[in-house]
Order: C-alpha cells, then structure tokens, then sequence
C-alpha cells in the first residue's frame, strides 16, 4: 500500500504566485524517504497541504489511501508531523504537552500518560517532564516535537528540518532512533539540508525545484549515476612531488601530507591503492571531498533550471514570431 499519493499537485496564492506547479510523489508504506529541494522549491508548502494547514488549488492527495478531501479527520490521523518551527506552549511542563496532544485525538489520559512516557524515555526528555518547554535546549525542544508527533501512534510521520541547529551528537542520537522507528513499521518522510543525513537514512528520494518533482528515484539507484568520485587522502609521511605514474590519472598533491584523487575509470580505488604500495606510500586516512548525493543534487538542479531557461526561451521567441 501507499502510505502517500500525490498526483499533480497545484497551489497558487493570492499574489498569483505559483509555489506548486503539478507535483507526482509516491512513498511506500515503510519507506524512509527524503523529500529535497532548495530554499523556495515547494517542499513546505506540499508539507502543508498534506497536513491540512495549507489549502490546494488543484490535485489529489492520500494518505494511506485516504483522500485528505473527502475525509480529512480519518487522514491526519494516520500522520504525525515535526515542523520547522516550534509550535508548542512554553509555559506548560512537557507530560503535559504531549498528554494534551493525545486527546485531540480521543485518546484517554491514562493511555495518554503511559504513551507520553514511552517517547519521553526512548527521546531521553523523561527526566525533564515536569519542567515548561521553554527551560529546554534547542536540541532538546527537537526531540520534545517528534515525542509529540508520536503521541498518537502515526503510521506516517513527516519531519521537517529536524536536526536543524542541533548539534552533531543529538543528530547521530535522534538518527539511531529513528532508524528503529521506522524498521518497526513506521513510514517516515524526511526533509533537510544535510544531505549527507540523508543519504545515510533513507531508501528513496524525491527532488522538488521550482514547483515541480524533477527527480523520485531509488537513492542507491540515484547514487550510482556520478560517473566520478573526489577521494581526499592523508600521509602518513609527507612528500614534495608524486612519481611520474601518477601523471597519467586524476591524482594530485593538495599539499605536503595530502592527496586528492578523482576516482574515475579506469582509476578505480583498488588500482589507486595499487599504485601507493608500489611506491611505498602510506596512507593513514582518507574521506570524499565532498557528499555524493550534494554534488548529484546539485547538478540535477542545473540540468532542470537550463532545461527550464531553454523552453522560456522557445516559447517567447514562438510569441515573438506569431505577433510577426
């Protein structure tokens, strides 16, 4: 089953601007999927739409095959949603956030309370939960979101920018549990900056730009399209000038102790490896330049906006010759 629908999903505002110009998305029950796209490509506004927030202007959604138009109260019920900003009260103790949360959806306070401390344990929030919400750590007010999202047992959470501002141990903690959440069952969508988070969560992915999907394929799948790879290495004992052999691959000196080496055919790492024992040269580390689903992301972004700029450009020049 679908766990999301969504099929030319349109919205213009009031200042006829169009945030969504036909949007096709579909997550499988199960997934843990990345939503991506730059600042202003639509990602918030189709978050809106599927949890209600934001109305649409033409298109269809489902959520676990139920149209969030002819019967919105049986959909959001199915979701659980982490926005990017902070929405809860912070004048109120954290048992009681969530407790509040699990009525909306006509859950007692008793389950409640047991539900409320099962997320406030795994999210490490469970010592805090008689203090307000505004005594908390940014990162820690992250975690009392998603405790909230789950309150009500989501067969679909979306999360929106939610290592945002975090630091580096709270993100590797709230990537290990939600890891778990989602080989319990738990369909997940996931936006964010990081690519690297990204590629280390998730299975599938969509790219929205300007109001469009221009991509939604398999990550390992997206992945393997990068015909090259940037390896940085680190010497263990410097050196002023690689041997002549090196000159017939992409391999340079970046410095005395470092290498850069594009990994490309017929360079691959077993022949880069080759080469350096064979002229004794010691590596004690290494790492990519940069991250492979970053550079792909980019490039998919400028392959669209040219193809986007190119049909601009036929259709005006089209104009101009009718008016001839």
């Amino acid at each position: 089953m679908k766990a999301l629908s969504i099929k030319k999903l349109e919205k213009v505002y009031k200042n006829n601007f169009p945030a969504l110009k036909g949007v096709d998305l579909e997550v499988e029950e199960g997934d843990f999927f990345a939503l991506l796209g730059s600042n202003g490509a639509g990602k918030s506004t189709t978050i809106g739409i599927i949890s209600g927030l934001v109305n649409k202007t033409a298109g269809q959604v489902r959520i676990f095959d139920t149209d969030i138009d002819t019967d919105p109260a049986k959909a959001k019920s199915y979701l659980g949603l982490v926005p990017q900003e902070f929405n809860f009260n912070q004048f109120e103790p954290l048992i009681e956030i969530l407790i509040n949360q699990a009525g909306y959806y006509g859950i007692n306070r008793k389950l409640a309370y047991q539900r409320a401390e099962q997320y406030l344990r795994q999210l490490e929030l469970w010592d805090k939960r008689h203090e307000m919400a505004r005594e908390l750590s940014g990162g820690m007010k992250r975690r009392l979101m998603i405790a909230r999202a789950l309150v009500h047992n989501p067969r679909l959470l979306i999360l929106d920018e939610p290592t945002a501002g975090v630091d580096i141990e709270i993100r590797r903690s709230m990537w290990t549990f939600l890891t778990e959440l989602n080989r319990q069952g738990v369909t997940i969508i996931l936006t964010t900056h990081y690519l690297e988070e990204a590629e280390s969560l998730c299975k599938n992915i969509a790219i929205i730009d300007h109001g469009i999907t221009i991509e939604h394929s398999n990550m390992h799948k997206l992945l393997s399209q990068l015909d090259r790879e940037t390896i940085i290495l680190y010497l263990q004992n410097s050196l002023q000038h690689l041997p002549a052999e090196f000159a017939n691959y992409d391999i340079r000196l970046a410095d005395t102790d470092t290498i850069e080496a594009d990994i490309k055919a017929p360079l691959t790492m077993n022949k880069l490896f080759s080469l350096f024992n064979a002229h004794n040269i010691e590596i004690k580390g290494m790492r990519n330049k940069s991250n492979r689903l970053e550079h792909l992301f980019m490039c998919l972004l400028e392959k669209n906006r040219n193809n986007t700029a190119l049909l601009e450009t036929i259709q005006q020049t089209h104009a101009e010759t009718e008016q001839l």
